[in-house]
């Protein structure tokens, strides 16, 4: 059996840190990329001093184009999509037009769509039909990926597109792991976020390392609940995209979905840590999309309801913790 072929050129779009820490990681693999930012002052800032203002402190190489026109997709073979979940359909529904025959849109964003609860290759599958798509996750800062730090993630797609990307971004210090289901890559990474946050709302009251502990261990348990409903596999939960990525964002400040919650259990109040320049954590829109979905399926997720009326305003602080663990008595 040959090896597979790796895609030649690459189009990260979204030039946000995740986005530009992937381009390198593509620029590294030895691809032709393409970064394409929609911020004008993203795009001058390259311009002038060739670093990106979203992830300071890194300088991007000369060989790296980076652009504005998103018809410079047309010619990728394959598309890294890495903007906030919240708008990747409307995005994808734009892009897909441009599409090259075969080309992969392989979906970065790390979510739950809100008013529907789909996860993320449901939106884009719905926006491009017939398009080959794949998701890209685990536990991976972009501060990390962009210095060259060892990062493994998990990307999920068809065999033989899993197995081209796995070879296409593949380089010393990324390595990929292929996998076939995509239902779980994606449920793991956007459920890991609204556990983060919880596991921040514990640091902030001060409850100490025992009660985080067990909060996350209890938090894996409800992940795993909802992926059995949603037919993941087991084994794609307990790997980078599940446990690990739930490990890392919950346990670290570099996370902003913990941090957030961390304010939250110091007593913040979401609306005061919405400000101009620093968007609300991925979780916040993503905890009652979640708890959505898994009423949709049957599914009990008494950790992401409690986070969800927390962040809506429902459920007061003092109260949250005390829903937990009043809960009925049962076997693990």
């Amino acid at each position: 059996m040959s090896d597979p072929k790796p895609y030649s050129r690459i189009a990260v779009l979204g030039a946000g840190a995740w986005g530009t820490a992937l381009a390198l990681t593509a620029l590294a693999a030895g691809r032709q990329t393409t970064l394409w930012a929609r911020e004008e002052e993203v795009l001058e800032s390259i311009r002038q001093t060739r670093r990106n203002p979203f992830l300071p402190g890194v300088d991007l190489p000369d060989n790296l184009t980076v652009t504005g026109e998103l018809k410079s997709a047309a010619g990728a073979e394959a598309l890294l999509l890495a903007m906030p979940a919240q708008v990747l359909g409307a995005f994808v529904a734009r892009v897909a037009p441009m599409l090259a025959p075969g080309a992969p849109l392989v979906i970065c964003a790390k979510g739950i769509e809100k008013n529907t609860g789909r996860l993320m290759h449901e939106v884009a599958a719905e926006a491009a039909p017939g398009a080959a798509i794949a998701m890209l996750s685990g536990p991976s800062f972009a501060r990390d990926v962009a210095r060259g730090l060892p990062t493994a993630v998990t990307i999920a797609a068809g065999e033989d597109v899993a197995a081209r990307l796995q070879v296409s971004l593949n380089t010393p210090v990324f390595r990929p792991y292929a996998s076939d289901d995509v239902t779980g890559v994606a449920l793991g990474g956007a459920a890991k976020n609204v556990y983060a946050i919880a596991c921040g709302v514990v640091e902030g009251l001060g409850l100490g390392e025992n009660a985080r502990a067990a909060l996350l261990a209890r938090s894996f348990a409800e992940l795993a609940r909802l992926g059995e409903g949603l037919g993941a596999r087991r084994e794609t939960l307990v790997g980078l995209s599940g446990l690990g990525d739930l490990v890392l964002t919950a346990t670290s400040m570099s996370s902003r979905n913990f941090s957030f919650g961390v304010e939250l259990g110091r007593g913040k109040t979401p609306a005061q840590l919405d400000t101009p320049g620093h968007p609300l954590a991925e979780g916040v829109a993503t905890a009652p999309a979640l708890v959505k979905r898994a009423r949709q399926v049957g599914v009990e997720l008494p950790i992401a309801e409690a986070m969800a009326d927390l962040i809506s305003g429902g459920l007061p602080l003092g109260e949250a913790l005390m829903r937990l663990m009043s809960r009925r008595l049962k076997a693990e």
